[in-house]
């Protein structure tokens, strides 16, 4: 992608956003995301702990569902984290699927049950299928008291998931950190005061973390985000790993601007999600470079 910056400008842009040569180094060519900057380090993303979220290739999935998740399966991904239903099969018969291709989905993204057999049915779709997680991907509101009365069913629906064996957890997007609910008070002051830490984990999307440090005015949003891992009363258990252009749109692993080695200096997690809500050139692609970034980056 081409920004029109020349080499003096995008150095500013990249020192107001903490990030480091390495970075503006795989801003620029795309065949950089399959090899990220050496920095010594001895730590590498385990690969039984990579996956990508299924949003990711939508378009692939609507052409053909069992093409698409046979060339992920090919690339090398051993999990999946579904969006977007089943696609015309039982959770039954796409767990059958699914084990044929050596592919685990092992989260998934549900928005909250509108009541309690609704969410038995979530439930025993995801045992069936074998998941370790249910993950509410989005929620957006102006008003504090539908925040909390979130939080408040979170709960609710966290319990019942964590009897059954499953972990519960919410994904965040900008909004959370930068929507004032009244008096200075945002969405995510919310959640993490609300949300039970004994039931609910959360599922950290690096991208929108650093675009709501971004939104903020954050001198470093990458630090804002590694605080808002830090600070959360809640386990984070799983990341999107989601790069960012310097104008801000999504970007392949590595050809972006967000310097993913401090992060997982800072925190590690069960699952490194890969995502791009818009691949830069075909969903494979996308798809192809996320997992050689992750398979090689060294923090």
């Amino acid at each position: 992608m081409c920004y029109g910056y020349g080499p003096s400008r995008r150095t500013l842009l990249a020192a107001g956003l903490g990030l480091g040569a390495a970075a503006l180094a795989a801003a620029s060519p795309a065949a950089a995301a399959a090899t990220p900057p050496h920095h010594g380090g001895r730590e590498r993303v385990p690969p039984g702990q990579i996956s990508i979220q299924l949003w990711t290739v939508r378009d692939d999935l609507a052409q053909n569902y069992d093409t698409t998740l046979a060339y992920l399966a090919e690339i090398g991904y051993p999990k999946v984290e579904l969006a977007l239903g089943y696609f015309g099969r039982t959770a039954q018969q796409l767990r059958d699927f699914l084990d044929g291709l050596g592919i685990q989905a092992s989260s998934s993204h549900d928005g909250i049950s509108p009541d309690d057999a609704a969410l038995e049915t979530k439930i025993q779709n995801a045992l069936t299928l074998g998941q370790t997680y249910m993950v509410v991907p989005y929620l957006a509101s102006a008003s504090l008291d539908e925040w909390k009365g979130w939080a408040e069913r979170m709960n609710v629906e966290a319990l019942a998931a964590r009897k059954a064996g499953l972990r519960y957890g919410y994904h965040n997007h900008a909004h959370e950190f930068t929507t004032d609910l009244g008096g200075g008070v945002t969405p995510w002051d919310v959640l993490t005061s609300e949300l039970d830490p004994r039931l609910v984990h959360l599922e950290i999307d690096i991208y929108w973390a650093v675009t709501g440090g971004v939104g903020r005015g954050a001198r470093d949003p990458v630090k804002f985000a590694i605080d808002v891992i830090r600070r959360a009363p809640q386990r984070v258990l799983q990341y999107h790993v989601k790069d960012r252009h310097l104008d801000g749109d999504m970007a392949d692993l590595g050809t972006g601007t967000i310097d993913f080695r401090r992060v997982f200096d800072a925190h590690q997690v069960r699952e490194y999600i890969v995502e791009n809500d818009t691949p830069d050139v075909t969903p494979r692609q996308t798809s192809e470079v996320g997992y050689r970034y992750l398979r090689k980056i060294r923090f």
